[in-house]
């Protein structure tokens, strides 16, 4: 039951990297395919049977309707040698190129008019700042003045670098951020070469798209006309084409590995964004019943949604605050219209993505300001950088780490700020001056030792000191938290306890380093699972640390995002959880159908179970007949 791979089991590992999908390829101008939709299933007097391919939800919601099956769009360009008097021509046609795409997107933008919230409207702004990113200019730059290449080779072959080098992150987040970049070389190439075939061929009625991968931009342009649904081979629920879908209500499941090799246009398709799950030619009564169960889908989310506002609570009153988890400033309003009471963890990564140099204090400051604001006065807790190793590669040579043997239990997050305090402490001032313009919170990543948080302190407070040097306003005070994610710091909570202004439960990583369990292997990723009775009886010596000392305590992996996991989480003593914002309303409808007796005596049974399974077991027994339709979205969905 465990969130982000769905309900019933442990977070489903990424699919196996399918063949390249090569957006930016540059190819001969005779070899590039014609975008059209691939032929349909030849006629046989036998048809194929039905067939359930399964994916990850990236939208919820049921859709039944004929394939329109997409071949990855090739552009056509040769690759070209320049001479040297042509260098300074084709850096200013890949302005001109980079101008006319910005220019584009923002008009696609305004299209969409109030079909997207802020948050999703931003993605498309995002990748307008990307366009204009300095350090693909900088490497478009080198390609054609050093290696003479031509302005869509060396568009090209800058897109692929920086592409491979987040592909191969081993953070799923980063590695979905992969296809983002693919996407801007594609918008970028299509200026520069003037190709303007769509992304999608005209049909004549409203159909289910199969694609090995869509950019929200394609999406965005393919939603104008009737779209029953869409599914991917590639992708993740934290993909920006899936959260275009689900703000555009279009039913998806994404990451579907074969998917292409399977599925002809013009067969019928069920896709369940519930379930994640893709069926081929469905019997006539599944896709009845599939349509029913789309149909009361609809209505179960509206309800949902139109409870935002109402406070969380369990059955019988008792208070949980629901809190969200983002990464982007655009993210915070939508984060509050679903229900969020505040920002639980704002992750601050993804500033020193592709980049050559770390992000300046000042464009630090101005992020967390316009975040603390489209926050509306509601507290955000920003986690400090977790860069470094394979969790986020490093934002500059300057910076480049030695080679490790076992990157998981090497130079991370405060390890890697602890040992570049002038990079630490520059995120600590921006965060001091930002504290100025609404209710803020600090929480410190992967701390192992209290030596480790007596540094961390010591800098927190210097970092004070030189705004106030600096005449820069801030706030009186700034509450400063650890993340309880490593073994040695759950052990030692009721000591961190003391010294922390709160503390924050991070059950993703804690689950890796308790178990030994790399949750990215394939071959492993099943034995990962926040219900092991070793993470739970971790997790009540951290909930009880707390409660001792009078710190709040918040969890933010994946669990919180599980209902069963949330309310396992309350009976052990948390009152606060955060989550991904779309999980808001389903976990606040769980919490208001149990009391806290009964996620009490649920949560000790776990604790007495020997192993994952029968924690599961144990609570869907207990619980599961009230929230079956939260679990299983199943065909009794009121």
């Amino acid at each position: 039951m465990s969130g982000g791979g769905g309900r019933g089991g442990p977070p489903r590992p990424p699919p196996s990297p399918p063949p390249s999908r090569s957006p930016v390829a540059p190819l001969p101008p005779e070899s590039g395919p014609r975008i059209t939709p691939l032929p349909p299933a030849p006629r046989s007097s036998v048809p194929p049977p039905p067939s359930t391919l399964r994916g990850l939800g990236g939208s919820p919601g049921v859709a039944v309707g004929p394939a329109l099956v997409v071949a990855p769009r090739r552009l056509q360009f040769a690759r070209r040698l320049v001479r040297s008097y042509e260098v300074d021509g084709e850096l200013e046609r890949v302005r001109a190129a980079v101008g006319r795409a910005q220019g584009e997107l923002r008009e696609m933008s305004e299209r969409a008019g109030g079909r997207l919230s802020g948050a999703e409207q931003n993605i498309l702004e995002a990748y307008v700042l990307m366009l204009g990113d300095e350090l693909l200019a900088e490497s478009v730059e080198r390609n054609v003045r050093l290696n003479r290449q031509c302005a869509e080779w060396a568009v090209a072959s800058a897109i692929e670098e920086m592409a491979a080098s987040l592909a191969s992150a081993a953070d799923a987040y980063l590695r979905e951020r992969s296809h983002d970049i693919e996407f801007v070389g594609e918008r970028l190439l299509i200026a520069l070469t003037g190709d303007r075939r769509p992304a999608l061929p005209r049909s004549d009625e409203p159909a289910v798209v199969v694609a090995h991968d869509l950019s929200p931009a394609d999406l965005l342009a393919a939603s104008e006309r009737p779209l029953k649904g869409l599914a991917t081979e590639a992708g993740t629920r934290t993909s920006h084409t899936a959260i275009v879908a689900r703000a555009l209500g279009i039913p998806a499941v994404v990451g579907v590995e074969g998917l292409m090799a399977q599925v002809a246009s013009g067969e019928t398709l069920v896709v369940d964004g519930l379930r994640g799950t893709v069926t081929v030619r469905p019997t006539d009564e599944v896709s009845a019943r599939s349509r029913a169960r789309g149909e009361r889908h609809r209505a179960f989310a509206l309800r949902l949604l139109g409870d935002a506002a109402r406070p969380a609570e369990l059955a019988c009153g008792e208070r949980v605050r629901l809190y969200a988890n983002i990464e982007l400033a655009s993210e915070a309003p939508c984060a509050v219209e679903h229900g969020a009471e505040g920002v639980g963890l704002y992750r601050t990564e993804f500033l020193y993505l592709d980049r050559e140099r770390p992000p300046s204090e000042d464009e630090q400051f101005e992020h967390y300001r316009t975040a603390l604001e489209g926050a509306g006065g509601r507290p955000v807790t920003f986690r400090t950088f977790d860069i470094g190793a394979d969790k986020v590669p490093a934002p500059a040579s300057s910076l480049a780490l030695l080679p490790e043997r076992n990157p998981a239990l090497g130079t991370r997050a405060v390890r890697l700020g602890l040992l570049r305090p002038e990079l630490f402490l520059a995120q600590l001032r921006a965060l001091w001056r930002a504290s100025a313009h609404g209710p803020l919170r600090v929480m410190v990543p992967m701390v192992s030792s209290l030596r480790e948080w007596a540094e961390v302190k010591a800098l927190f407070r210097r970092a004070a000191e030189e705004v106030d040097r600096a005449g820069q306003a801030r706030a009186a005070d700034v509450p400063l938290g650890a993340m309880i994610e490593v073994p040695a710091a759950a052990i030692l909570a009721d000591l961190f306890a003391a010294e922390c202004a709160f503390l924050s439960l991070g059950t993703n990583d804690l689950v890796q380093y308790t178990l030994a369990v790399d949750r990215l292997s394939p071959l492993l990723a099943h034995l990962a699972s926040h219900f092991d009775p070793a993470v739970l009886r971790l997790v009540r010596g951290v909930a009880a640390a707390a409660e001792r000392s009078g710190r709040p305590l918040t969890a933010c992996g994946t669990m919180a995002s599980d209902p069963l996991g949330a309310l396992l989480l309350v009976g052990l003593g948390l009152r606060g959880l955060s989550m991904e914002p779309g999980a808001i309303p389903e976990i606040k409808e769980a919490l208001g159908r149990v009391r806290l007796e009964e996620a009490r005596a649920v949560a000790q049974r776990a604790l007495e179970c020997a192993s994952a399974g029968e924690v599961e077991e144990a609570m869907a027994v207990a619980l599961g007949p009230r929230l079956y339709d939260l679990m299983n979205v199943e065909d009794t969905v009121a």
